[in-house]
């Protein structure tokens, strides 16, 4: 029997939400038909009773969104039928996949059935299985619960289950069965929420626990005893070719059959319960024009598993089924395995090819054997230290952004889609281990424990994978489970070094960055009331999740962990003046607005051991209302000086959703032979900077709604930024009296996007793609784009030199990050520049004309390139339309390559 998949939709491309914090935090679900928050997906109360599939009770949790949501800190809690006082508790940590699930294990009735896949969260709550009432709540703690219809909104509450004759519960309770004659549980057909328990729930006789990996129980087939019945008719012989089909379902699903096959890999451990075989003899140099049926099957039985080793020839029978894309042998019991003489059998051999680009070529070689030849690419690792999975590319090239090389909707854009879903294959390890929930936290991580996997670097493979489909997505897995514990020489592919120690040399006389400081809050959690955290595998706060207005660090530990890896990256840069994104807004708090960059800029300075670095002070006007967080500019005080007051843009009302530019004009502090440091700048020597951080991708309605071309919500938004952006620049080049302006900062916009086609129109050049089209700033969903850019005036333009992105953070594995810190056994925070933020800082070398600065040995400083020499700039004039057809041919010729 096909498993049931239709509750949830696993590993789907999320859409371009680019949000600050790690891991989403939703709340209250309670009439949720939009799908944005966490439901209680299915519940299976009658665990070890008579004729049911499963020793274990479960609730199943779904998340309907396009990103990870935390679940630490947060609890199912059961009360009965007709209780009034509080709850019993069961907590949660760890996450819940974008569009994927989450199983809570809790107690049994007796000992008939299987063992669940690895719960996410193992709990003592023992539910009755006819009647109570189940709870999502965002909270450890027992809630408090009137007894009648829950309403949207109730505190802590995100979900509610009234079932049987439950006294609490959302609309109507939902009806359970009482006998145990089959296999009993509650489903929710999809994740809406329509408030109704009754209209939202149906019983079902299919059984489907599913783990936050992916990882399932098998299927129940409705039954009306627990005796074992022989199959209506015999088993058919057939071959695993034959199985498979020659489509991407087998023709033999819902039927029993017998199969020959030889064991090629083994998961009698990490969950998958099961093996691949694979005929003997086949492999080696496979020519897909005629081979059109795969060889090798997934036999899923943990009955049998334990008991078979790779070599061994088998004889099995079972069901044929299909799950989320996978063709499977279900052996149920140790009597559908017969081991067959070793003698004369012909071991298979890996297939020695390029992994297709077409799903109806990699159908012809599911579950096989295969040694990838060619090159492949990390693409991504944002799972790795969740799932220990990496994504790859097919190439030497990442995989990209559309809209960062093509515009929105172009045919150009939708070839780039094409390319990205032909090269994108994922490395698993063998395993649905989620490292994050707290039952998994002292397992060492796979892949990260044995050295970093950064995106750019090139996978080699020292051993044959096999080729399967989980989740709906082609992966390779190795032929047994990779732990933290397996030896680096052991893992069957290996991870080229592409970290540098320092930017590259832009040149120039004095150097311009942009930094996003992820949430860099000094007002932690932790002096504040109300705030609810992320918490470590201890239990202990790391980072606020929400209740209170501080976003970053809990506590004091904790911000000296994140402090430490910003100011190093930062001082790292050899840059002289910086734009900070998603730094606090200090007078949120009642301080001084000052406050937060002021506690940076003097950690910087203790770092370099002198008084380095000042920051330009918030202007007397601002804003009528500010977000909390806020942008600001420092900048090395023996290398530039601030040409008046800062100016922040306050007569705007397109920046109400986003924070509004931060202005400031620069002049370098010059020296001239004999005569000391000049007195006053001249207007010559004059450059704008102006910081910016324009609105999400996240969320947005009405014309802020995503329009499906690629640039996800709030498009409008950053359309209108955009153009008050041009309007505010030339106002401020009349007040500083320079026509050098350098616009910096998170604009949440990749480079072919509507927003920087409106500055495009108005003369300012992306220095990013004009420089170099194959570097990037952050990678969203396995793609890379850049969010971050500079965009340089006409004047200025002609004085820049050079331009760099300094991939130490959107590469590398978010469990580096010190919001990770301790989540796992493996501790893999290091006080180094690494995940110091999740956007990559840019740099800029600029040359003032007859100006000569004093060195201050930082990186590339001390000799420039000469005025106007820059490569690429065509004697200063590039315009963006020619660095978009630079990128794009980049990437065309990536494909040739």
């Amino acid at each position: 029997m096909q498993r049931t998949v239709g509750r949830t939709v696993l590993c789907v491309t999320a859409a371009a939400a680019l949000l600050a914090a790690p891991l989403v935090s939703v709340t209250a679900a309670s009439a949720d038909r939009a799908g944005t928050g966490l439901v209680i997906a299915e519940a299976y109360l009658k665990g070890g009773s008579a004729n049911q599939p499963f020793t274990n009770k479960f609730v199943e949790l779904g998340n309907p969104t396009d990103r990870p949501v935390s679940v630490d800190g947060w609890s199912v809690q059961y009360r009965s039928a007709t209780g009034t006082g509080a709850p019993s508790v069961g907590k949660l940590a760890g996450s819940v996949p974008a569009h994927g699930t989450y199983l809570v294990q809790m107690g049994s009735n007796g000992t008939t059935g299987q063992a669940l896949p690895e719960p996410d969260a193992v709990t003592g709550l023992n539910p009755s299985g006819s009647t109570g009432t189940l709870v999502l709540a965002d909270q450890a703690t027992a809630l408090s619960l009137p007894a009648g219809p829950v309403t949207a909104g109730t505190p802590g509450v995100v979900d509610l289950l009234g079932y049987g004759t439950s006294n609490t519960f959302e609309t109507a309770v939902a009806t359970t069965g009482t006998a145990n004659t089959v296999p009993d549980g509650l489903t929710r057909a999809g994740t809406t929420d329509t408030d109704s328990n009754a209209a939202d729930f149906t019983r079902s006789a299919t059984i489907t626990p599913e783990n936050a990996a992916g990882g399932a129980g098998q299927p129940t087939e409705p039954t009306e005893t627990t005796e074992p019945t022989e199959p209506a008719t015999p088993a058919e012989r057939v071959t695993i070719a034959q199985l498979q089909g020659t489509g991407d379902t087998s023709p033999y699903v819902g039927r029993t059959v017998t199969t020959d096959g030889v064991v090629t890999a083994v998961y009698a451990t990490g969950g998958f319960a099961g093996y691949t075989v694979q005929t003997a003899g086949t492999g080696g140099a496979v020519d897909l024009t005629t081979h059109t049926a795969s060889d090798a099957v997934f036999v899923y039985s943990a009955a049998t598993a334990g008991s078979v080793a790779i070599g061994d020839a088998v004889r099995l029978t079972g069901t044929v089924s299909e799950f989320a894309g996978l063709t499977e042998l279900t052996v149920p019991s140790a009597a559908g395995l017969t081991r067959l003489p070793a003698a004369g059998v012909v071991q298979p051999v890996p297939a020695t090819l390029a992994f297709p680009r077409a799903d109806a070529q990699r159908e012809t070689l599911e579950s096989m054997l295969l040694a990838p030849q060619g090159d492949y690419t990390v693409a991504d690792n944002h799972t790795t230290n969740q799932y220990g999975e990496i994504v790859l590319a097919t190439g030497t090239q990442r995989l990209v952004q559309p809209t960062e090389v093509a515009r929105p909707g172009s045919p150009e854009a939708a070839a780039v889609a094409a390319d990205n879903a032909a090269r994108a294959v994922t490395l698993d390890d063998g395993a649905s281990t989620n490292f994050l929930s707290a039952a998994n936290q002292s397992i060492p991580v796979s892949w990260l424990t044995q050295g970093p996997v950064t995106v750019g670097a090139a996978a080699t493979f020292r051993a044959p994978v096999v080729l399967d489909r989980r989740n709906d997505a082609w992966k390779f897995q190795p032929t047994t489970p990779v732990t933290g514990a397996t030896p680096a020489a052991d893992l069957p592919a290996s991870f080229s070094d592409v970290r540098t120690a320092a930017p590259e040399d832009v040149g120039g006389d004095l150097r311009l960055a942009g930094f996003n400081v992820l949430n860099y809050f000094p007002t932690t959690g932790d002096q504040l009331t109300g705030c609810t955290y992320y918490t470590d595998r201890d239990g202990d706060p790391v980072t606020v999740r929400g209740g209170c207005d501080a976003r970053g660090a809990a506590n004091a530990d904790d911000l000296a962990r994140q402090q430490v890896k910003i100011v190093a990256a930062i001082n790292g840069l050899g840059a002289d003046v910086v734009s900070l994104e998603e730094i606090e807004n200090s007078a949120r708090f009642g301080k001084d607005r000052d406050a937060a960059v002021a506690t940076l800029v003097a950690a910087l300075n203790r770092a370099t051991g002198k008084d380095t670095w000042a920051y330009a002070g918030s202007p007397a006007q601002l804003p009528a209302s500010e977000d909390v967080i806020r942008l600001a500019l420092i900048y090395k005080k023996d290398r530039v000086q601030p040409v008046g007051g800062s100016t922040i843009l306050t007569d705007s009302t397109a920046f109400a959703n986003a924070r509004q530019p931060l202005a400031q004009a620069f002049a370098p502090v010059t020296t001239k032979p004999g005569k000391g440091k000049a007195p006053k700048p001249s207007a010559k020597d004059t450059f704008l900077v102006i910081a910016n951080h324009f609105k999400s991708k996240g969320s947005g309605t009405g014309a802020d709604a995503d329009q499906g071309d690629g640039q996800g919500a709030s498009n409008a938004s950053r359309v209108r930024q955009s153009e008050a952006l041009v309007a505010f620049s030339t106002a401020m080049q009349r007040r500083a009296g320079t026509d050098e302006v350098f616009m910096l900062g998170d604009f949440n916009a990749y480079s072919q996007e509507d927003p920087v086609a409106v500055l495009d129109r108005a003369g300012y050049t992306d220095l990013g793609p004009a420089q170099d089209a194959s570097e990037w700033s952050y990678v969203f969903d396995g793609l890379s784009g850049s969010l971050d850019h500079v965009f340089a005036s006409p004047a200025a333009l002609r004085t820049v030199t050079g331009v760099d992105v300094w991939n130490i953070n959107s590469v590398e594995s978010v469990g580096l990050e010190y919001s990770r810190y301790d989540y796992n056994v493996t501790d893999l925070y290091r006080e180094d520049v690494r995940r110091a933020s999740d956007h990559d800082p840019i740099l800029v070398g600029i040359d003032l004309p007859g100006v000569t600065t004093p060195g201050d040995g930082g990186p590339g400083h001390g000799g420039g390139h000469g005025h106007g020499e820059a490569p690429g700039h065509g004697g200063g004039i590039v315009t963006h339309a020619l660095a978009a057809l630079a990128a794009l041919v980049a990437w065309l010729r990536s494909l040739l390559g």
